[in-house]
């Protein structure tokens, strides 16, 4: 049998840019032909492209015209007009989280702490619909690319859920490390939102399909979200923060720290934590609560492999994981940091179905609910916590 070839192009040059060219290089079910990338930036697109041996194309138009799939990898607030422009040309996009959002009203002096957060909501809404609209209307798929959907122990879980056909009852999780990589990030014109956003939306996404994956179980309609109450706080910019150097300092106008309490339209629920503010690497689980077991996904930090060195300097050219600030004493170390955090096999799964036509678990759909139920919670939390019921597609 002939392998199937698919040819695929990247648009940005960055963290996500790299991490998904890795990603790519880890699919085996399909020949992947890695045409190129684009990027605005000719000297950081150099800098991607050169290393790797990839094209790098003079415009966006003309990165989608070569390619079968695209991937977003660009600042959210440029997904929506790159998303919508390969969907006309019916090719498959592969978009990275968050998957669209508020960016502010464009003026210079913009303040994320001072917008009314139902303008943003509806703004938000109104940038999902347009690419939901125009995914209708074209013969490409959008691909959502929320790895925590694809991490081997969410996958794993839902998997057990649909052979017990358990009932979720409640769960809670949690994405939270010491700051972002990114140094735009501190910015709302730029990221969309704070924690609740950056942070927030992988544990949500992870609730969110797991009511999907029990619903369709049960009857063969997804369950989805129906109102959310939320919090947010702004701790390192409190006047009596007292800062010892260890937590990212430099926002602007954002939050770093959330939580969500969802009710779904089945009656249960799931409380979500987000955060700017901990210390010693990342903190990435969800535990699930059902009526015939309970489960602990924890993709980061795991077990899989611990060690222990009396002095840091021993490992100075060893990588351990992401987002610790120290390698002394015992660090739980990632072997293949990617494996467990579901990059190569959400790769795995979209090209599958660029290919072959298999069913997308991570759809527009789950990208939809995922921005409509956090900025229906930023409108909460505007208003101290009221409940706000979420707009669905």
């Amino acid at each position: 049998m002939k392998e199937k070839s698919i040819n695929c192009g990247i648009a940005g040059s960055g963290f996500a840019a790299k991490f998904h060219y890795e990603a790519l290089l880890r699919v085996f079910s399909v020949k992947v032909d890695i045409k190129g990338a684009f990027s605005p930036t000719r000297e950081k697109l150099g800098q991607f492209t050169d290393p790797r041996n990839l094209k790098a194309y003079g415009n966006i138009d003309e990165l989608i015209d070569a390619v079968d799939v695209i991937h977003v990898c660009t600042p959210p607030l440029t997904h929506e007009p790159i998303v919508i422009a390969a969907l006309r040309k019916n090719k498959h996009v592969i978009v990275e989280k968050p998957f669209t959002g508020y960016f502010g009203d464009g003026s210079k002096d913009f303040n994320g702490d001072k917008f009314p957060r139902e303008e943003g909501l509806q703004q938000a809404l109104a940038s999902v619909k347009r690419m939901i609209d125009a995914e209708k209307k074209s013969k490409g798929k959008i691909m959502y690319a929320e790895n925590w959907i694809y991490a081997p122990a969410i996958m794993k879980e839902s998997d057990m859920i649909r052979k017990t056909k358990a009932q979720i009852i409640w769960m809670h999780g949690e994405e939270s490390h010491s700051g972002s990589h990114s140094l735009t990030y501190g910015q709302w014109k730029f990221s969309g939102g704070g924690s609740m956003m950056g942070k927030g939306c992988h544990p949500l996404s992870a609730a969110l399909y797991f009511k999907q994956v029990e619903g369709m179980t049960g009857n063969g309609k997804p369950i989805r979200p129906a109102a959310i109450t939320a919090r947010t706080h702004v701790v390192t910019r409190m006047p009596g923060y007292k800062n010892e150097g260890h937590l990212r300092t430099t926002y602007t106008d954002i939050e770093d720290f959330a939580m969500m309490h969802i009710v779904f339209e089945d009656g249960t629920f799931a409380d979500i934590f987000a955060s700017e503010l901990v210390l010693g690497g990342v903190h990435n689980w969800i535990e699930l609560n059902t009526n015939n077991h309970r489960t602990v996904c924890n993709i980061n930090p795991n077990n899989a492999m611990q060690t222990y060195t009396p002095d840091e300097k021993h490992f100075k050219d060893v990588y351990i994981v992401e987002k610790t600030e120290t390698k002394q004493g015992w660090s739980s170390v990632s072997p293949d940091e990617s494996w467990f955090t579901g990059y190569q096999h959400e790769m795995e799964a979209f090209y599958r179905s660029a290919a072959f036509g298999d069913p997308v678990e991570s759809n527009s759909t789950l990208a939809a609910d995922t921005i409509a139920t956090i900025y229906a919670g930023y409108l909460s939390a505007e208003k101290k916590g009221t409940e706000v019921q979420i707009t669905l597609f």
